[in-house]
């Protein structure tokens, strides 16, 4: 499919514009970036698959081509935009593929709207345990944003470019790329935005938002759980605390990878994706099942407290 298919476009909702890429035919799959990113990470994947499905990839609102309103930047306030910006699209159900933040939108997307959340696929996501990199919550912390705008600035990349393997933010193959996302900084409404999203998800405690304490709701929703081994930003013992929190799900590891496995092997992320489209069959959703798993609650022998568990799984790949 050509290039031009996938131009960003725009939709006003509630007076806001909201960019986001779309193309393909058949069941919708709906792609969701993390936090100073926008749609066009996807692009690869989206290529690759619109010849099958319906691809929808927007930028969250304070992302990319997105307005950037002084407005609600909680997750469940993105939730909220997905649903609204699907319903203008005239799409009622979606598989979601969510990253970092993105797959902590995921989530709150299908614990909020379950009867529009057909599968959902979280990539080195958010939402799943407190731990997260250090820079991130000294970024959260009071007065970041007057130190923010020199990130963006040559000296300062060049800085960072030095000390990112010592500091262990970002492997060698994520570091470039999100160094061209910090640039950004220097506007002044893409910078409020990021601080605004930050803050509504992590504090110098680390990520406030935990969906652990419901992710039993997923039962009876196929959900794939990928992460690098190497993930420093939310680390990848996440992935086995989710795994085991959300009944019948699938994890595979990318061994070696960072925080973007979907961008480190793309083919294998591809590959591991189709498979598990190919042989889940989407959720159907059920009023009655759902109030008896409320009614049920999380089960008793599921654990919140998961220190016993470290923060780098031993395995390297796996289901």
């Amino acid at each position: 499919m050509l290039p031009e298919a996938f131009a960003p476009q725009t939709r006003v909702i509630h007076g806001y514009e909201r960019a986001y890429r779309m193309a393909g035919r058949g069941p919708v799959l709906l792609f969701l970036h993390g936090i100073g990113d926008d749609s066009s990470t996807w692009l690869d994947l989206l290529e690759s698959l619109a010849g099958d499905f319906t691809v929808i990839a927007p930028d969250l609102l304070g992302h990319g081509f997105s307005a950037k309103p002084r407005a609600d930047y909680s997750v469940a306030a993105y939730a909220c935009g997905m649903r609204d910006l699907l319903t203008t699209l005239d799409v009622d159900r979606v598989t979601v593929v969510g990253h970092s933040l993105g797959g902590g939108v995921a989530m709150q997307f299908a614990y909020q709207f379950p009867e529009r959340c057909e599968r959902l696929v979280l990539v080195g996501s958010g939402g799943v345990g407190a731990g997260v990199h250090p820079l991130l919550r000294l970024a959260a912390a009071p007065g970041a944003g007057l130190v923010l705008p020199l990130l963006g600035t040559p000296p300062a990349v060049a800085a960072l470019r030095g000390f990112a393997g010592l500091l262990r933010v970002f492997e060698d193959t994520d570091l470039d790329y999100v160094l061209t996302r910090y640039a950004r900084l220097l506007e002044r409404d893409t910078r409020s935005a990021f601080l605004r999203t930050l803050r509504s998800v992590v504090d110098w405690r680390g990520q406030v938002v935990n969906m652990l304490d419901r992710c039993y709701l997923t039962e009876g929703i196929p959900t794939l759980l990928v992460w690098g081994t190497e993930d420093s930003v939310v680390p990848s013992g996440h992935a086995l605390r989710a795994h085991r929190a959300m009944p019948g799900s699938r994890l595979v590891l990318f061994e070696g990878a960072g925080h973007f496995p979907h961008r480190s092997d793309p083919e294998r992320f591809l590959e591991i994706l189709r498979e598990f489209l190919a042989e889940t069959p989407p959720a159907q959703y059920d009023r009655a099942r759902w109030g008896k798993l409320l009614r049920a609650g999380r089960p008793p022998q599921q654990r919140l407290d998961t220190a016993e568990i470290p923060d780098a799984p031993t395995v390297s790949s796996g289901t």
